[in-house]
């Protein structure tokens, strides 16, 4: 399994990715396709633009497995913005390892979001949390930023600096 950051030259792959995870994401988020059959993703397009967020590829041996993105907070934090493993290639550690190898590509402070609705994600995220920093981490509710119909964000907060291997 690994990791490789991208720019422009991937962004359709990552658009065709950004679909699924939408698809996936919409019984939660209530998201639906626009009449031309695409979920709409306005923030995606910032991940290829601004110097502060990056973009990745997972791919598990020779095949495409999904994509993660990162952006810089405020607080210099660094928060996975987006994080897509295909349907095919999760519950085998694929996802595991390609959250723990991000994390090591840029020690530092992350904040990791979710949506608590989300069992899946909650369950992958917070066993992620434990395996990579043991019980050195924290969780916080925050609104989501301009949306007071949706429910708060769970937001995992951890230090890699010391103690990812």
């Amino acid at each position: 399994m690994r990791i490789q950051r991208v720019g422009e030259e991937h962004r359709l792959v990552v658009e065709r990715l950004a679909q699924l995870e939408r698809h996936d994401l919409s019984e939660f988020r209530g998201y639906t396709p626009s009449p031309d059959g695409l979920y709409a993703f306005e923030r995606l397009p910032l991940f290829f633009s601004e110097p502060d967020r990056r973009v990745y590829l997972i791919h598990q041996d020779s095949t495409l497995a999904g994509f993660t993105m990162t952006r810089r907070l405020a607080d210099g934090a660094t928060s996975i913005g987006g994080f897509f493993v295909v349907r095919a290639l999760r519950r085998n550690g694929v996802g595991q390892r390609a959250a723990l190898e991000l994390l090591r590509s840029q020690p530092g402070r992350w904040a990791i979001a979710f949506q608590e609705e989300n069992a899946g994600a909650a369950r992958f995220w917070r066993g992620f949390a434990t395996a990579a920093v043991g019980s050195a981490w924290t969780e916080e509710r925050r609104p989501v930023p301009g949306k007071p119909e949706i429910p708060p964000d769970t937001w995992l907060l951890l230090d890699t600096r010391d103690l990812l291997g």
